[in-house]
């Protein structure tokens, strides 16, 4: 039961791994759309967070499959396979020259993701709590048999 617990925290963490990416992400469309800065760098520093972003977000998915949390998997599998579509599109990465054109469109895009990771950050969470006190009342519930022998 301990491996539960265990699974739920690695899948806390790589959830606020993404959350963070996110966030990042729109802080710096939201610069670049100030005019705080220039199309260059925000374009530069948004496609050095995608790819691991994407990476993160395939890692913890394929972990629900293979730890069988099929409700998770099925809940993160669309969002897998669409950056899957990016990546094999090409379309992945934000062009600098074309990025004033899209950026209301990759703002929204990037706040739906971040909706959509704190609704997964909630559910990692209750499901982390749930764990952690099924792993206590079995461990109370062991010491109560194991004194009954003697």
């Amino acid at each position: 039961m301990a491996w539960e617990i265990i699974w739920w925290v690695i899948f806390f963490i790589m959830n606020i791994a993404l959350i963070a990416a996110n966030l990042y992400q729109i802080v710096c469309l939201t610069d670049l759309e100030a005019d705080y800065m220039n199309p260059y760098d925000s374009s530069s520093r948004i496609n050095a967070v995608i790819i691991p972003e994407m990476v993160i977000h395939g890692v913890c998915c394929a972990l629900f499959l293979l730890t069988g949390h099929w409700l998770m998997f099925l809940l993160t599998l669309p969002l897998t396979i669409y950056n899957a579509m990016l990546y094999s599109k090409r379309r992945h990465l934000i062009d600098v020259t074309e990025v004033f054109r899209f950026i209301g469109a990759e703002k929204k895009l990037r706040i739906v993701r971040l909706a959509f990771y704190l609704f997964l950050f909630v559910l990692v969470v209750i499901r982390m709590v749930i764990a952690i006190v099924n792993n206590l009342i079995d461990d109370e519930e062991e010491g109560v048999h194991g004194f009954g022998m003697f």
